[in-house]
């Protein structure tokens, strides 16, 4: 920790709090599902805009994704945080993207009112639609991050865990085509195209045995058909196929196309299928960088559990670590109780108090992470280092 900047950073935490409050707040009563977060993406950008930063909004075409730019007074490294905002359908903010959005988007302010004294440049990216077509996965594809040199996201958690895995993902649709008859009269003129799809579950049952611990493949069939007297020629399935890495990821996404295949083959109709969702590449975090939040945390007085945890799922930060040195770090908002994400208790969980004190001391431990980077370029060149050794892309 950096601590002659202390009393510095929790005077600016402290003025910037009723505003960023204000914006998490604002945030939960408009919750937006992805790629329409028109209200809360033009939120984060006032605020921005108010503190001096410079905003491109839209962002590569995406018309609730925007980068924001602060040019420190002397060079310096490029430290970037990435914003979510977007809900979940029916419970609203329930994976705490208000809080989230809140806390990154401070961090970044915050930084900018260091950074004339100390150097570098702070970015602040609106990363949409986390929870379905990540523009993370965009914005690391089209070369957002090739100007970076270390990029931060966290988020809210009923534990404050340090930045871990996730899962490699893709999502993709399943279509059997086949040929109507009616089931009483004539089934033997039809083509079951529901048939297929159910060989292609039960073909995916059977893989199951052979599949990593880890792994998981999961789906629903989307149509079906429509009458029970009619041999269905259309049917639809979505699934998620997700391994720890791409490697396997890859071998794995062939053998389900395969099931599908054999479904359908043997019930003579057609396949095809596409990606329906963004991929997900696996969250390779920066160890060095995981260490030296770690530690400023523990100044501050948080503990971060760095035990892996038991369950996990995917992200588009996977993408972001993957061109770049990134982590992804957990706070607790829930005061000691363990609650789950993705429900209405967590959600309620983004407007208490014990949630804006754990922003808090998140934006200072971000801060104070970022000036070790910045003033020490020893750190920074670690960060770099394992990066360069350790991340396949």
């Amino acid at each position: 920790m950096t601590k002659q900047w202390g009393d510095r950073i929790e005077t600016l935490i402290d003025e910037l709090r009723p505003e960023l409050q204000e914006l998490s707040e604002y945030i939960y009563e408009h919750p937006e599902l992805g790629h329409e977060e028109v209200k809360s993406s033009k939120a984060h950008v006032d605020l921005l805009e108010k503190h001096g930063f410079e905003v491109e909004y839209p962002y590569l075409g995406i018309s609730t994704a925007f980068k924001a730019v602060y040019k420190g007074g002397k060079a310096g490294p490029t430290l970037a945080y990435l914003s979510e905002y977007d809900a979940l359908p029916g419970i609203g903010h329930g994976c705490g993207h208000n809080i989230l959005g809140a806390t990154d988007t401070g961090a970044g302010i915050v930084l900018s009112k260091l950074v004339d004294e100390v150097g570098g440049t702070v970015i602040v990216l609106g990363t949409p639609a986390e929870e379905t077509n990540g523009d993370k996965v965009t914005m690391a594809d089209a070369d957002t991050f090739d100007d970076v040199d270390v990029a931060f996201c966290t988020h809210p958690s009923d534990k404050n865990y340090a930045s871990g895995k996730s899962m490699a993902m893709e999502a993709i649709e399943f279509r059997f085509y086949g040929k109507t008859a009616h089931a009483a009269a004539t089934p033997f003129e039809g083509k079951n195209a529901l048939e297929a799809c159910i060989n292609f579950f039960n073909s995916v049952s059977t893989l199951r045995q052979q599949l990593r611990p880890t792994a998981r493949v999961h789906g629903v069939i989307k149509e079906g058909g429509e009458a029970a007297n009619i041999i269905p020629d259309y049917t639809r399935a979505e699934f998620y196929v997700r391994a720890m890495d791409m490697p396997y990821l890859n071998e794995l996404r062939e053998k389900v196309i395969r099931c599908a295949e054999a479904g359908a083959l043997a019930a003579d109709c057609k396949m095809e299928w596409s990606h329906y969702e963004a991929s997900y590449k696996n969250l390779i975090t920066n160890e060095t960088l995981s260490a030296l939040y770690n530690d400023n945390m523990h100044s501050l007085g948080v503990e971060m559990v760095t035990e892996p945890r038991e369950s996990m799922g995917s992200m588009d930060m996977g993408n972001v670590s993957q061109v770049v040195p990134a982590i992804n770090p957990y706070f607790e908002i829930t005061n000691g109780k363990s609650v789950s994400g993705h429900t209405t208790e967590f959600r309620e969980c983004t407007l208490t108090e014990e949630a804006y004190e754990a922003m808090e001391k998140t934006i200072a431990g971000l801060t104070y992470t970022a000036l070790d980077l910045i003033t020490d370029s020893e750190k920074l060149h670690q960060v770099k280092e394992e990066f360069l050794n350790n991340v396949k892309v």
